[in-house]
């Protein structure tokens, strides 16, 4: 995986590139301090993920979120920022955001985050994933709305913070099919991609 680092505190972005870059199958491609420098050169990086934080100097992580989406449509994108609020979240998530992590965690669960992301996941921090469910639970069932029983446990799960791993443990069922539920939710909602699912929750 080759992945570019956006952070504009010096001693973190530091940390970050030593603590990603030492990890098996992880390739820090660049490192930048602004939304500004990571336009300059991201085409050149050839990145695939991106850990992109939120609060930059200039134009706003969420607007460069959304330029690197455009540019650049299967680059996988992870908010690490300090807004845990509404309107960040969703912002972020509708610019194209894949995944949004707290700053504050632990770094096994950044680097855990990160290869989730790579392999086709939405890792978000337990604080978050609380918010997004919440926001399902606002939507009245019925019709295409109405989810299964099982959909239902494993919403209740995810709200909890649990991972789809430990989602799949707890219900005694296989990872992928936490996947597939998760898109069959998705699918009901009538949204062709997770973000718009989640907006439209």
């Amino acid at each position: 995986m080759k992945l570019a680092i956006v952070e504009d505190d010096p001693l973190l972005r530091e940390n970050l590139k030593m603590l990603l870059g030492g990890e098996p199958g992880i390739t820090i491609v660049g490192v930048y301090p602004s939304a500004e420098a990571v336009l300059d050169g991201i085409g050149n990086s050839q990145a695939d993920v991106v850990l992109c934080d939120l609060g930059l100097p200039g134009m706003s992580g969420v607007e460069l979120i959304r330029r690197m989406k455009t540019d650049f449509p299967t680059l996988e994108i992870m908010a690490h920022t300090v807004f845990d609020d509404k309107e960040n979240v969703f912002s972020a998530i509708r610019a194209g955001a894949s995944g949004y992590l707290l700053k504050g965690i632990s770094p096994r669960e950044i680097v855990e985050a990160i290869y989730t992301l790579h392999k086709g996941g939405s890792p978000m921090s337990p604080k978050i994933a609380r918010k997004v469910i919440r926001e399902f639970h606002d939507v009245e069932p019925g019709g295409q709305y109405l989810l299964s029983q099982r959909e239902k446990e494993i919403l209740n799960r995810a709200e909890d913070g649990l991972t789809y791993q430990e989602i799949a443990t707890a219900l005694n069922i296989g990872v992928h099919s936490v996947h597939a539920h998760i898109k069959r939710i998705y699918e009901k909602l009538q949204a062709k991609d997770r973000p718009e699912a989640l907006i439209k929750a």
